[in-house]
């Protein structure tokens, strides 16, 4: 089975959801949209393979806002498009923050500022744990889905909607993926400034994902075995 991982960043990886996939019997095809030498300037073009060519799509994060358009640019239409694509033919779709944020707008929904953001670790209220556990989950985001019509809600808190599945897919908002190595890099790039706006201690925040290391494996396991095994095996 072929699965098509879409990294938007240099330092954003499939992670922990990756390795679980790989265990399931995926092989991996990542495909990086921004280089690292264009991180502050991310208007790239980029062409995106056929949703057809696939039996499933992972569309991570990144440090953007979909509808950024001086951001993505151009690119975030082919990325549409083919989240739309995969959608009609029925692949299915993993969408993680930015690639949940791209499904909902690809799908007919939206996405808008959240009233705050959310960086740490935190629980969510799920409405079917057998998919989507408590967690805690690493949350690092400012903006949030409107779910598209026909789409079922998952899992939310008091800032948004947390995980919502429409046909074969799923996107959550949280990160199933984080590992020490890409939250290093989230720090490096950026991150430190944006935790320290935001009252976080980055160091703290890195302690308690290595303390958190065995339960984050375990969660996103847990979640990409709902996502197979309930998600994607129904028939949409």
């Amino acid at each position: 089975m072929r699965a098509l991982v879409i990294q938007h960043d240099h330092v954003t990886e499939p992670g922990l959801v990756g390795a679980r996939l790989v265990e399931r019997g995926y092989d991996l095809t990542a495909v990086t949209v921004v280089p690292e030498d264009r991180r502050h300037t991310p208007d790239v073009t980029f062409d995106f393979p056929e949703p057809a060519e696939w039996d499933l799509i992972v569309s991570l994060g990144a440090p953007w806002s979909v509808y950024d358009e001086t951001a993505v640019g151009s690119w975030i239409g082919g990325e549409l498009d083919l989240l739309r694509k995969a959608h009609d033919l029925g692949v299915p779709v993993l969408g993680v923050c930015f690639g949940a944020q791209a499904l909902t707008t690809a799908l007919g929904g939206s996405v808008e500022r959240s009233p705050r953001p959310e960086i740490g670790w935190t629980s969510i209220d799920t409405h079917d744990p057998a998919v989507v556990g408590p967690g805690p989950w690493m949350q690092w985001h400012y903006d949030r889905c409107v779910p598209p019509p026909g789409a079922e809600e998952t899992a939310r808190n008091a800032v948004c909607v947390q995980a919502f599945r429409v046909g074969r897919s799923l996107g959550v908002q949280f990160h199933p993926e984080i590992t020490l190595r890409m939250l290093r890099g989230w720090l490096r790039d950026g991150g430190e400034e944006q935790c320290i706006g935001q009252g976080v201690d980055p160091g703290e925040l890195l302690a308690r994902s290595r303390e958190l290391e065995p339960t984050a494996r375990a969660n996103a396991r847990h979640l990409v075995d709902g996502f197979l095994d309930r998600v994607v095996a129904s028939e949409g």
